[in-house]
């Protein structure tokens, strides 16, 4: 381990009394608040059989939070998904294909040639030609949008079908990226000034040091 965790989860659930906890982007919201709570840290035993289940060994700033801060919990937007131990039975058989690589570049240029092969209307005889040659394009279109995603690991949701990656496999293994095919985008990598990818750490990390900042700023004089 790095040791770039060590006193991270009693600095997040501290924050539960600060005096402006609840004007941290969410960290309130309804009920559905993550209100900087964090799920008890995975056993390493656990942690390896959810490895197996998923099919690879998650990058190790990951599984160093996994082990240390909590398996889920309070985190950047709404806050980090659950990582949950598999059943007994889904663990023994070490059910779960290995995910394929993390490539979104190459997978994105599918994308953008098969949106320029859609079918037309007037390209076709009759409707029936038509809507068999578009539910093949559109089964297609779904592939490559699930492909898009493979070898990633969903960290947690932005709001408006928004989501945050951890890429697994591949080159990017480590780096977390937006998931932003709402609005055509695909997926793209989170950035700050100066710097073209976060690893889990530095986005983690980074996010709490905001939160800290903004949490606190309101019991000062």
């Amino acid at each position: 381990m790095s040791g770039i965790w060590t006193g991270v989860r009693e600095r997040v659930l501290a924050l539960r009394e600060a005096p402006g906890a609840a004007n941290v982007f969410g960290a309130s919201w309804g009920k559905s608040g993550h209100g900087f709570e964090l799920r008890p840290p995975l056993a390493e035993a656990d942690l390896l059989a959810a490895e197996r289940v998923w099919g690879a060994t998650f990058p190790e700033e990951y599984r160093g939070f996994l082990l240390e801060v909590g398996a889920g919990g309070a985190g950047p937007d709404y806050g980090l998904f659950p990582m949950k131990p598999p059943s007994a039975e889904k663990a023994a058989s070490g059910a779960g294909q290995p995910p394929r690589i993390f490539w979104p570049a190459a997978v994105m240029e599918l994308l953008d040639a098969h949106e320029e092969a859609a079918p037309h209307r007037d390209a076709y005889p009759d409707d029936d030609a038509y809507l068999a040659a578009f539910r093949a394009w559109d089964q297609r279109d779904d592939e490559l949008r699930d492909e898009l995603t493979d070898g990633a690991l969903y960290l947690g949701h932005q709001g408006c079908a928004y989501y945050t990656l951890l890429a697994v496999t591949g080159p990017e293994r480590g780096t977390v990226w937006d998931d932003v095919q709402a609005v055509g985008e695909g997926v793209v990598p989170i950035q700050r000034p100066g710097k073209d990818r976060l690893t889990f750490g530095e986005w983690y990390l980074g996010w709490l040091e905001r939160a800290e900042r903004q949490a606190w700023a309101e019991g000062e004089s």
